[in-house]
């Protein structure tokens, strides 16, 4: 481990790895942002092995995610294409459900790559907790001019709920 040289300055090998893993998803990834001081663009350093997907695929409602390939191919899954990516290629992933996304390692040697991560200004979203009833009510997508008359992408309620397991149910995290 290196010194730290500034407090907004941070090489990635002092920064511990996070390996969360299951069935023929998982990933090594390092959270350079946050190390570094950062507070509204996330940056991670991901390192993803042969034949492994990062994540289930997923599609967020306030968060834009941009990918920077560094090494080795694979294919990103995009609503419903699939598209070969390349050392060199950015992936821009805006908020909502038109761009689902799941990046697969299809190489022989391990991808690389920078997942980039900032809050989206183009789109609302609103939690509301209820504590005498414990509901949770939740709007995403909502035209910020027509409001929920406008449409939303996700509106719901419902009861609060003990967490469930970050893969449960995904197809590719069964072994």
């Amino acid at each position: 481990m290196s010194e730290r040289r500034h407090p907004n300055v941070v090489h990635i090998d002092d920064v511990t790895p996070r390996e969360p893993s299951r069935g023929k998803l998982g990933f090594r990834g390092r959270r350079l942002g946050p190390e570094a001081g950062g507070r509204a663009l996330g940056v991670t350093y991901i390192e993803l092995a042969p034949g492994k997907t990062a994540f289930p695929n997923h599609w967020h409602s306030a968060i834009e995610e941009g990918i920077y390939v560094l090494e080795g191919t694979g294919t990103m899954r995009i609503a419903d294409k699939t598209v070969p990516v390349h050392p060199g290629d950015y992936i821009a992933l805006p908020p909502g459900p038109a761009t689902t996304h799941q990046l697969t390692n299809t190489g022989a040697v391990a991808m690389r790559y920078l997942a980039l991560s900032a809050p989206a200004a183009a789109t609302t979203m609103d939690v509301v907790v209820y504590p005498d009833s414990n509901k949770v009510s939740y709007a995403t997508g909502v035209d910020p001019v027509k409001g929920f008359a406008g449409g939303t992408w996700i509106l719901g309620i419902h009861k609060q709920q003990p967490p469930v397991d970050y893969y449960l149910d995904e197809p590719l995290a069964q072994e």
